[in-house]
């Protein structure tokens, strides 16, 4: 009788945990997520159309509420610092971002447990959309964005990173 009422119990919570994937994948997918952790630029591997790429960048992605916190730090192409950083839910919702002057704001989107798209913005309006995917082996990130810089001029980007 006792083993009967725990798989019951356990049949019920992984029923509950499926059905919160289902309805709630941000929560479901938060402790999980394979985007968490460092991740360095694999300069070689990457294109930046237009070029150059800069010389170095790191991202550092932590789990934040229901959401994740993003700070990216680097070397530009000119040798100059770079930092961009910010706080995004998923929530369908504008949210901050610092240090960048070709987008002022960003929106995430869980699309499954490995991948993230992003719509950047700049004054409210779209200028680029982006995808974060980690590979099924987690140690790979490789993002793809397109739109607008602030120079006006279409960028096209892959971006690879190895997890450090």
């Amino acid at each position: 009788m006792r083993q009967t009422r725990l798989v019951v119990g356990v049949a019920g919570f992984v029923a509950l945990l499926s059905m919160l994937a289902l309805v709630r994948p941000d929560i479901a997918f938060a402790q999980g997520d394979p985007h968490i952790g460092t991740w360095v630029l694999n300069v070689a591997k990457s294109k930046y159309t237009p070029g150059p790429p800069p010389k170095d960048q790191t991202s550092v992605f932590a789990a934040a509420g229901d959401g994740l916190k993003v700070s990216t730090t680097g070397t530009g192409a000119d040798g100059k610092p770079t930092m961009t950083g910010f706080t995004a839910m998923f929530d369908g919702k504008d949210h901050a971002v610092t240090g960048n002057s070709d987008w002022d704001a960003v929106v995430a989107k869980r699309v499954d447990s490995h991948t993230i798209e992003f719509t950047r913005k700049k004054g409210g309006k779209v200028v680029q959309t982006a995808t974060s995917g980690v590979s099924k082996d987690g140690k790979t990130r490789t993002v793809t964005a397109s739109g607008m810089n602030a120079q006006g001029q279409k960028i096209s980007t892959v971006g690879v990173y190895d997890k450090k």
